[in-house]
């Protein structure tokens, strides 16, 4: 009985721990202004053939960059300074192949009230079902003034399931987005090693019992 016990203590803790593996998609160092960000943040590059870290986050064709430069400023008082994303139209998209669970989280600058201006899908690119969506409010120059989109607030988006992609394509040109964070659905390593322990440690139980 005891040896029972220890061994479903062992495989509960050994269970895929799924909350742990937080990405943060801030955009710096993507393409600046109208420049597509693609798969700078999924091993390969984006528009301007830029290579950014490889966490298993693509985006659409209408996914944009944008940094300020000699014909701006377009915005400021964004949490990641050098460069945040817009959607250029409505087919703006952000995919993860291999899924993310719990909650979005994202900065955003609108310049109007927009309703299910963020959804998010079990498929990728917008497809398969809606989870879940957010609305936004008209926040860009509430309490100040010195560029269009000069104020940003977080906003979280909970869902059930596993979703692979988000859309942004609400309110296309007037909502700025930055420091995107999401919960990776694939288990650590870590959680692998452990259940490979527990399973182990079952099938010796079981050769000891049957001695």
């Amino acid at each position: 009985m005891k040896f029972s016990t220890a061994t479903a203590a062992l495989l509960m803790a050994a269970a895929p721990a799924f909350a742990q593996t937080v990405i943060n998609i801030d955009f710096e160092g993507a393409a600046g202004y109208v420049n597509a960000i693609r798969d700078f943040y999924n091993g390969g590059t984006d528009s301007l053939g830029r290579s950014g870290p490889n966490l298993g986050v693509s985006f659409s064709e209408a996914a944009v960059a944008l940094s300020n430069d000699v014909l701006g400023p377009y915005y400021s008082n964004a949490p990641s300074p050098l460069t945040v994303m817009y959607a250029f139209d409505n087919t703006a998209v952000m995919n993860v192949a291999a899924g993310f669970i719990d909650r979005l989280t994202l900065a955003y600058s609108s310049n109007l009230l927009t309703l299910d201006a963020v959804n998010i899908f079990s498929g990728l690119n917008g497809t398969g079902t809606l989870l879940a969506s957010a609305s936004l409010f008209g926040n860009a120059s509430l309490a100040c003034s010195d560029t269009a989109f000069c104020r940003f607030d977080m906003t979280s988006v909970k869902f059930a399931g596993i979703a692979r992609s988000a859309s942004f394509g609400g309110n296309a040109n007037g909502v700025l987005f930055d420091n995107v964070k999401i919960t990776s659905a694939v288990p650590e390593p870590s959680s692998h090693a452990l259940l490979a322990l527990g399973v182990m440690a079952v099938v010796v139980a079981k050769r000891r019992r049957a001695d």
